[in-house]
């Protein structure tokens, strides 16, 4: 999971960014220094921490991968606010090196296949339309909760009635400088580990 700290772009505030809604649609609650940001339906869609250097230590800028001693840090501040949202985010890595153990045939769509990924702590059915993937691949995958570089969001789906659960990435999609202009999934070197978090 990542939060956000841009101090030279938006000043001295930490953003904690949970869910997409609609910008007209909000309210705002505030506990101290923290802002609550809450839809009209009552959906948590994250928090602001203002004068966030005095509260937490953040000693990167920019996308920050959210910690356990930041997100300890961010726990106490919110205790000490009177602020008792559970905080239970999942902090495990959300792209990850993926291994193709098998690919078959999408059943309803010619150009779609439906692949079982070792993703080392289990295995994801990800149905996928790349020409190019294969069983016996190390490939580049977002995980049920990834955000994308372009901001979209991975969540289970169904792709022509056959769940999905997750992205086998490609990467023009993973924003990668000097990506291929065909279309196809990003095809990993073998000496890749299966299950570790894949840096970009």
């Amino acid at each position: 999971m990542d939060v956000f700290y841009n101090p030279q772009g938006i000043g001295n505030v930490l953003i904690i960014p949970l869910e997409e809604g609609n910008r007209e649609e909000l309210t705002h609650e505030k506990y101290g220094p923290i802002v609550k940001i809450v839809s009209t339906d009552g959906k948590i869609l994250g928090y602001n921490i203002f004068d966030a250097s005095n509260h937490v230590n953040l000693n990167e800028t920019g996308k920050i991968t959210l910690t356990e001693d930041l997100l300890s840090e961010i726990k106490e501040l919110f205790q000490k606010n009177n602020l008792n949202d559970p905080l239970d985010f999942d902090l495990s890595p959300k792209f990850v090196v993926g291994f193709v153990a098998d690919k078959t045939q999408h059943e309803n769509a010619d150009k779609l296949s439906v692949c079982q990924v070792d993703v080392g702590s289990e295995t994801l059915q990800i149905v996928c339309g790349a020409p190019n993937v294969d069983k016996g691949q190390k490939v580049v995958v977002a995980k049920v909760g990834a955000t994308m570089p372009s901001g979209l969001k991975i969540k289970p789906t169904e792709l022509r009635g056959v769940p999905s659960n997750g992205m086998i990435c490609s990467q023009k999609e993973l924003g990668l400088p000097n990506a291929p202009k065909e279309k196809g999934i990003y095809v990993l070197e073998d000496s890749y580990q299966i299950g570790e978090a894949f840096q970009f």
